[in-house]
C-alpha cells in the first residue's frame, strides 16, 4: 500500500564537462531532512506517526466517492514525505545510530500500515466509491487490493495473525539486510596473491600488521579480484568470501520468511506464496511463470553446456592438463570468460575505465535523457547524507516546468547498501502540483567504469526516469508503483544503448577531453557481452526457479533446496557455500516470489526496444514512450502501456530471437 520499492531485487545536462553555474538553481519539492542524532530521527517519526493517525481518523469519516480518494491520496502523500527519505536513509547514511534509527521508525511505520491495511471503515468508504473515470476507478481497485492483502477481509482471528506475520516479515528482512550490509567482510592478500588484478583496485587499501592487503567484498573490489587474478586460490577466496556474506544467520532469517510467507498464503485460502504473489502480477499464475522459466531452459541449456565446454578449454590450455583432467570451478567462470572474450574480441573490460570517469558518466547518461525526452538536469550544490552526494533539479525543456529532484550516491563506503538501486520514495501527482524526488545509489570505482558498470547505471538510471517522468493523476499510481514484474522492463530497455556508438558519442558532448572510445571497440564489446549468455541466462533461470520453488509451498529449507538445485547445474554445488544467505531479493518484500519478473520483464524490455531500432536517441519516439509508458505509472495495466505505444500486444519473439542467435 505504501510500501518503498527500491528497484532492486535499472541521468547531466546542456553544460559541457561539470557543474553548472547553479547558485539561482533549487530543488523542487521538500528538502531532503537532515538529522543530526538518532533521537532527531526518532522525533521526526513520531511526529510523523501522529500526523497520519490524524488523516486516518478523518478518512474513517470521509464520505465514499471523490472526495474519499483525495483523501485516500492525501494520507499517500504524507507517508511518503514523512517516511520516504527516512526510512531510505538505513541503507546509506554514515552513521550507524541513524541507520538504527532509521531502521526502527520503519518498524513503527510498518505497525501502522498495517493497521490501515486492516481498517474496515477506510476500506468501506473505499469499497462504496464509484467513479466513472478510468484512472479514478483504477486507482481505488489498486487500493482495495492492498486493503485485502492486509487481510481486511479475513476473519478476526486471522486478521490478527496476518498483521503479526507481516510487522515480523518487515522485522527479520530489516535483519536480513542489515547482516550483508554491515558485515564489513576483509580478506587478507599479499600483493603477489592479487597478481593479474588492476592495480587501481588495492592499491590504496589499508594493509595489517603484517603488510597484508585488505580488501572488502563490495562490487568494485570482489569482481575485479575474481575477474583478473591469476591465482586460483585468490578467487576462491574471495569468491567464497562474497558468496557467503550474510552468513549461516540469514539463511535461518530467510527460513523463518518462507515459512511466515507460506502460513500467511494459507491464510488467505492459497496453497503457497507463489500463488498469493502471481495474483497481482502480470503473469498472472504461477503455472504460467513456471512454464516461461521452463522456455527459457529449453533454449539455454545446450548454449550453457557449450559456453562452459568452451572455458574448460581455455583453463586446460592455461594449466597445460588434458581437458578430462581439468574441472572449471564456480570462480574460475568469471576469470576464464573474461580470457576467452579478450582472445576472441581483442577486448579488456578494464581497459574501458579511461573512457568512462565516474562523474562524467553520470553526466552523459543525463545527457542521453535530454535528448530522447525533452528534460533538464541542473545540479544543485548543497550537504547531503554523505560528503559525495548530488542533488539535481530536473525540469521539462518545453515549458520550464519542474518536474523532480534526484539525489545521487556513486561511490562505496563502510556501512552503504552494496549493491545499485533506486529508491523513488516521493512520486508525482497533477492532482496536488507535486513533483517526484528518487535517490540512485550505486557503488562504482572511481577510476572509471567498464563498460558493464555503465550499463549499470543506465539500468539504474532508467528507473530514476520511471520517477521522474511520471505525470499520474494521483501519487499512489506515480513512478515506479507498477506491478513488480514489469517494473524491470524501462531499465532494462536502456542497457542496449551502451552498446550504440552513436548514443556513446553524446560523451564528448559533456566531455570533450575525455577520450572517446572508437567505434569499433564498442561493437566488438557488443560481441562480447553476447559471450557466455548460455551461462548467463541460466543462472538468472536458477535463481528465479529457486525462488520460485523456495514459495511453491510446504516446510522448505533454503539452503537443502539450493544444494539441490545448484547441485544438478553443470558446475554443481560448491560444498560449504551459502549463496542464499547474500541473495536480498527473494528475502525482502517485492521480489521474494518474484525474481522471475528479471527475466519476464526483459521480454518487455525487448519488444520496447524495436521501436528504438532506427534510432536510440529519436526525440520524437522518445516523447510518445514518455506519455504512453512511464509517464503513466500504473494508471493502466502493463499489457495497456505496451500496446498503447508499440501498437501491439507483448511480444516474446525479440527475446527468444536474442537467445537463440
Amino acid at each position: 500500500m505504501f510500501h518503498l520499492r527500491p528497484a532492486a531485487v535499472a541521468l547531466v545536462s546542456l553544460f559541457l564537462g561539470g557543474i553548472v553555474n547553479a547558485a539561482s538553481a533549487t530543488l523542487p519539492g521538500p528538502a531532503f531532512p537532515t538529522y543530526e542524532t538518532a533521537e532527531a530521527v526518532a522525533k521526526a517519526c513520531d511526529e510523523g506517526l501522529a500526523g497520519a493517525k490524524q488523516r486516518i481518523d478523518a478518512l474513517e469519516r470521509t464520505p465514499p466517492g471523490i472526495t474519499w480518494l483525495r483523501a485516500w491520496d492525501g494520507l499517500y502523500q504524507w507517508n511518503e514525505d514523512h517516511f520516504g527519505a527516512l526510512i531510505f536513509l538505513q541503507n546509506v547514511h554514515p552513521d550507524p545510530k541513524i541507520r538504527e534509527a532509521s531502521s526502527a521508525c520503519e518498524l513503527r511505520w510498518q505497525d501502522m500500515q498495517t493497521a490501515l491495511g486492516q481498517n474496515e471503515k477506510v476500506y468501506e468508504g473505499g469499497r462504496r466509491t464509484h467513479l466513472k473515470d478510468p484512472i479514478d476507478q483504477r486507482t481505488v481497485q489498486v487500493a482495495l487490493e492492498g486493503f485485502e492483502d492486509f487481510g481486511v477481509s479475513l476473519a478476526n482471528d486471522k486478521r490478527i495473525r496476518a498483521k503479526q506475520i507481516l510487522d515480523e516479515l518487515t522485522q527479520v528482512g530489516q535483519q536480513f539486510a542489515r547482516n550483508i550490509r554491515d558485515a564489513n567482510i576483509k580478506v587478507k592478500f599479499t600483493a603477489d596473491e592479487l597478481k593479474g588484478v588492476p592495480e587501481n583496485v588495492w592499491k590504496d587499501a589499508p594493509r595489517d600488521a603484517d603488510g597484508k592487503i585488505e580488501l572488502g567484498v563490495d562490487y568494485p573490489i570482489s569482481v575485479p579480484v575474481i575477474q583478473y587474478a591469476e591465482s586460483a586460490a585468490t578467487r576462491e577466496r574471495m569468491w567464497r568470501a562474497k558468496t557467503n556474506q550474510g552468513g549461516m544467520a540469514n539463511i535461518q532469517l530467510l527460513a523463518k520468511m518462507v515459512a511466515r510467507r507460506q502460513e500467511l498464503a494459507e491464510l488467505f485460502g492459497y496453497k503457497s506464496f507463489d500463488d498469493y504473489t502471481m495474483r497481482r502480477r502480470m503473469v498472472e499464475t504461477t503455472a504460467r511463470a513456471m512454464g516461461f522459466l521452463d522456455e527459457v531452459s529449453d533454449v539455454v541449456r545446450d548454449s550453457e553446456r557449450h559456453n562452459i565446454e568452451e572455458l574448460r578449454e581455455a583453463k586446460a590450455r592455461d594449466l597445460g592438463t588434458s581437458i578430462t583432467a581439468t574441472r572449471l570451478e564456480r570462480w574460475d567462470e568469471p576469470y576464464y570468460t573474461e580470457r576467452v572474450r579478450k582472445a576472441k574480441y581483442t577486448i579488456d573490460a578494464e581497459s574501458f575505465r579511461q573512457y568512462f570517469p565516474p562523474q562524467e558518466s553520470l553526466q552523459f547518461v543525463m545527457r542521453v535523457a535530454e535528448k530522447m525526452f525533452g528534460i533538464h538536469y541542473e545540479r544543485v550544490p548543497g550537504t547531503y547524507w554523505a560528503p559525495d552526494v548530488q542533488a539535481y533539479a530536473v525540469s521539462d525543456v518545453a515549458t520550464g516546468k519542474p518536474l523532480a529532484s534526484l539525489y545521487v550516491d556513486l561511490y562505496p563506503r563502510d556501512g552503504k547498501y552494496h549493491h545499485a538501486a533506486v529508491w523513488s520514495y516521493r512520486n508525482a501527482a497533477t492532482s496536488a502540483n507535486r513533483v517526484a524526488q528518487a535517490a540512485l545509489v550505486v557503488n562504482f570505482d572511481r577510476e572509471g567504469l567498464t563498460m558493464d558498470e555503465l550499463e549499470t547505471l543506465l539500468h539504474e538510471f532508467g528507473h530514476s526516469l520511471h520517477s521522474t517522468l511520471s505525470a499520474t493523476r494521483w501519487a499512489s499510481n506515480g513512478g515506479t508503483n507498477v506491478m513488480l514484474d514489469f517494473v524491470e522492463a524501462p531499465s532494462q530497455m536502456l542497457e542496449d544503448w551502451v552498446y550504440d556508438p552513436r548514443v556513446l558519442k553524446v560523451f564528448q558532448e559533456v566531455c570533450p577531453s575525455c577520450k572517446p572510445v572508437p567505434d569499433a571497440l564498442v561493437l566488438q564489446a557488443k560481441q562480447a557481452r553476447d559471450y557466455g549468455k548460455g551461462v548467463k541466462f541460466a543462472r538468472q533461470h536458477l535463481y528465479a526457479s529457486y525462488d520460485l520453488t523456495l514459495y511453491s509451498g510446504g516446510t522448505q529449507d533454503p539452503l537443502a533446496l539450493w544444494q539441490k538445485m545448484e547441485g544438478a547445474t553443470p558446475l554443481g554445488y560448491v560444498p560449504g557455500t551459502l549463496f542464499p544467505a547474500n541473495f536480498a531479493h527473494i528475502a525482502g518484500d517485492g521480489y521474494a516470489a518474484g525474481y522471475y519478473g528479471y527475466l519476464w520483464s526483459l521480454v518487455v524490455a525487448m519488444d520496447l526496444r524495436t521501436a528504438f531500432a532506427a534510432d536510440h536517441l529519436d526525440p520524437i519516439v522518445g516523447a510518445r514512450y514518455r506519455q504512453a509508458v512511464i509517464g503513466q505509472g500504473n494508471q493502466k495495466p502493463p499489457r495497456t502501456l505496451v500496446k498503447d505505444f508499440l501498437g501491439h500486444d507483448v511480444s516474446n519473439a525479440a527475446f527468444f530471437d536474442y537467445l537463440k542467435n
